[in-house]
Order: C-alpha cells, then structure tokens, then sequence
C-alpha cells in the first residue's frame, strides 16, 4: 500500500467528525428545548435516531464494502454524511431535525467500520496495525472528548444550528484526499447481503429503544410498549434463529465464541453508555441546574476533554506492549472512582470536585478504546476485518442508544429545580456500568480467552460445508 500513514490520517478525519458529532448534539440540548420547544424525549431522539440507524446500518456497510469497494463505499459515506449535516443546519422543526440525523446516520455508517477495514489491509504487519490502532483510538477520544467544548463555543457564538457546519469543511476534504490518495480494496471473497438479517437488527435496536424512550410518559404498562418489547424480543429470538442457517449471514455468530471479542463487545457496550449517560446528564444539569451558558458548560468540561487526549496515546500503546488486560483493569476502575462522588451530586456541589470526577471519567474513556478496536480485529481472518470492526463500532453505538435511553428515561420527570437529585440514578447506573468494564477486562484478557479467538478464527476460516444457503 502507498503512503499508509496519509490513508491512516484521511481514515482518522472521518472518524474525528463522526466522532465530535456523537457528543457535540449533548452541548446543544438545552438550547433546542428553548428554541424548538422539545420534551425530555424529544432531546433523547434528537441523539438516538442518529446511534439507532447507526447501528442497524454499519454491519451491512461493513459487508457491502467489502463487496462493492471500499474506497468507493467510504466516499459515498461521506458525501451522505456532510448533506446530512448541511440538512440538519437547516432543520426549520423538531421532526425535520429527527429525520436529517437519519440521514447523517446512514452515511456515517459508511465511514467508522469501512475506514478500519482499510486500515487493517493497509498495516498488515502485527505491530504495526496495533500502533495504527492505538491512533485510531487516540482520535475517538479526542473527538468525543472535544464535542461539548467546541459545541459549548458554538452554542454559545453562534446558535445550534452552528454544531453542523464543523462538519462539512471536514467531509468535503476528506472525500477530496481520499479519491485521490486511498487505493481501492475489497473483500477476495464478499459476503451476500442478508436483508433479512438487516430487518431484524433494526427491528430489534428500534422497538426496544422506543419502549424505553417512551415508556415513562405513555406508561410501562401500556399497550404500546408492551407491544415493542414483546416485537423486539420476537425479532431477537428470530434473529438468532435465522443467522446460523445462512451461509453468509449478516452477523456471524461465530465470533462470539471468541470470548474476548463477546468481551469487546459488552465492555464497548457498556463504557459507550457510559459516555453517552454522562454527556446527556452532565450538559442539562451544567446549564440547568447551575444555569451555565452553553460555553461555560462546555469549558467545565474541559478537564475530562484534556485528560482524554493526553491519555489516549499511552491507551495505544499500552496495548501494543502488554495487551488489552492493563489498559482495561485501569479503564474500569476510573469509571468507578469518578462516578461515585457523581451519585451524590447536588445544585452546589463544588467545582472542584466536579473536575475531579471529570478528570477520571476521561481516564476511563481514553483507556477503553484501543482495546475494545484491537480485540475486535485481532487474531480474526484480514478479509473478514470490516464485518468484525463493524461489530465492534455496532455494539458503540448500541451503548450509545441505550445509554440515553435508559438513563434519560430515569431522569424524564425531573424539573430543572430537582434535576439533580434525580440524576443521582443515571450517575448510579453509569457506576454500574465501571464495574462490568473492569469485571469483564478481568475475565476476558486471560490465556484461556485468548484461545478461544485462535479456535473461531480457524473455523471462520474454514467454514463448516452443512451450512444452508438462505
């Protein structure tokens, strides 16, 4: 491959956009209730409808460039994503809003997974692909970690609307440098497109996120959420049914006999709800509770977003010398360490600690990345990189989703004058979530664990014959 480092760094301003756009939409909520006269949930779908439609796509962009190009499925993404974002500039109401992040979700589905495929083909040697890596994670938390300090001095400067704009100058070069410098690859031998399987992880990551957006206001007990937890359920049970009888299935539930990768997977699930809990408590109780503007808000931040990118790099390498095991064990015990004090939290609590809390939180974040990416391709076959990589940034994106959910779903009752103490249960259940990374960074990264990833490589490899075609 020419020039891998420029491929890495055209790969990495997908990522970094992608990424600031995550958590820039958090900074921006209070100002979207006032200015378009949004509910609690109106604010969780402005940020689920994107991780939803996220989700549900980035396995089958993964498969589909491995298919059609790589390359050429990577710019697409990007040309959806930028329009998405000019679109979202311009949203004149709440639901226009909703329906272009949409659009934004479907291109950025396009660039995450397919952009680590290439990497992966383009760093093949061991050392050098987990160095990649390692970069590739260092800009994840940049990213995430900048959203609400440059979303706060947009807000704050120029309106919500602004949060979008970062967003094009960015597209439109990275699709420029990537036509020209990013060789085409694909996949010696593609997977078939499994629309059923596409169907049924939508229907899944939907009904389920609907209910529990929804549930606090139209009831637990209705009918209308009973019935999207009762269609999720049946979607899943179908859904786990219907995948090992095909011969290419859109998920190959093989990789999670891995245990490791199954690891990867709940520790990306958990410490993205995590991130996603945090962000959407932290910016209303910053504006609303201490009746910050958007700019302060997002300067208060400033301790985790300054941890993360210094810590990030050593995260990198941290794996690439000793493994996933170290980086993990100190991930989760800092998600712990800063989300206690947070259950306590209070309309006056000082400041110092607040930064405190901040600082360790951005400990966890930046080491949790590189080993959830590097577990989730390492040790599978090369040409199946794209599939495991969007698995990976799949599970992302469900923590994502559900993070606010659930934890938005906690505090939807909560007025500004008694949103602090009601948050006290989504900083609990962000706690939480610190113990299963460290729990399952312990019981994952041993020897034995390890095997397990040689053996489902091999048989991915060579797949068994009795495989039915569907």
């Amino acid at each position: 491959m020419r020039r891998p480092y420029l491929v890495l760094a055209i790969c990495c301003m997908s990522l970094f956009i992608v990424g600031l756009d995550a958590t820039i939409m958090n900074i921006a909520l209070p100002s979207l209730r006032e200015d378009l006269g949004a509910s609690v949930s109106g604010l969780q779908w402005t940020i689920d409808a994107y991780t939803l439609v996220l989700a549900s796509l980035l396995v089958l962009s993964g498969s589909t460039a491995d298919r059609v190009g790589r390359r050429r499925t990577f710019q697409t993404g990007l040309a959806l994503f930028t329009a998405g974002s000019l679109l979202c500039s311009l949203a004149p109401g709440l639901g226009w809003l909703i329906a272009f992040r949409a659009v934004q979700a479907i291109g950025g589905s396009m660039l995450n997974p397919v952009a680590m495929s290439i990497i992966t083909n383009t760093f093949t040697e061991p050392r050098e692909r987990a160095r990649a890596i390692g970069v590739w994670g260092a800009v994840v938390g940049l990213s995430m970690a900048l959203g609400p300090v440059v979303g706060g001095a947009l807000v704050g400067s120029l309106g919500w609307r602004s949060i979008f704009w970062i967003n094009i100058p960015v597209g439109i070069a990275a699709f420029l440098l990537a036509r020209r410098f990013v060789p085409e690859s694909r996949a010696p031998r593609p997977r078939r497109i499994d629309p059923v399987g596409q169907v049924l992880v939508f229907l899944v990551l939907a009904t389920v996120t609907y209910g529990i957006i929804e549930g606090p206001a139209a009831g637990w007990d209705s009918y209308r959420i009973s019935g999207c937890f009762v269609v999720g359920a049946l979607a899943l049970v179908t859904l786990l049914r219907y995948e090992p009888r095909r011969e290419e299935p859109l998920i190959d539930l093989r990789f999670f006999r891995s245990v490791p990768f199954s690891g990867a997977t709940l520790i990306a699930v958990s410490a993205f709800g995590s991130l996603a809990g945090f962000l959407f408590l932290n910016s209303i109780y910053l504006q609303d509770v201490r009746g910050l503007s958007p700019l302060h808000a997002g300067l208060w931040t400033l301790p985790m977003a300054a941890t993360t990118v210094i810590v990030s790099p050593l995260s990198g390498r941290l794996v690439g010398a000793r493994g996933t095991r170290l980086p993990l064990t100190i991930a989760g015990v800092a998600f712990i360490a800063g989300m206690l004090p947070m259950t306590r939290i209070g309309a006056d609590t000082p400041l110092w600690q607040l930064s405190i809390c901040y600082v360790l939180f951005g400990v966890g974040f930046a080491m949790v990345n590189s080993p959830i990416t590097n577990t989730a391709v390492s040790g599978m076959p090369r040409e199946q990189a794209g599939v495991a990589a969007a698995i990976a940034s799949t599970s992302r994106q469900v923590g994502g989703a559900l993070g606010v959910a659930v934890i938005g779903a906690a505090v939807s009752s909560a007025t500004n004058a008694d949103f602090a103490v009601a948050s006290r249960t989504g900083w609990w259940i962000i706690t939480g979530l610190g113990v299963a990374v460290l729990v399952l960074g312990l019981v994952t990264t041993g020897r034995w664990a390890r095997s397990t990833t040689e053996r489902v490589a091999a048989a991915i490899e060579s797949p068994a014959p009795a495989a039915v075609a569907g």
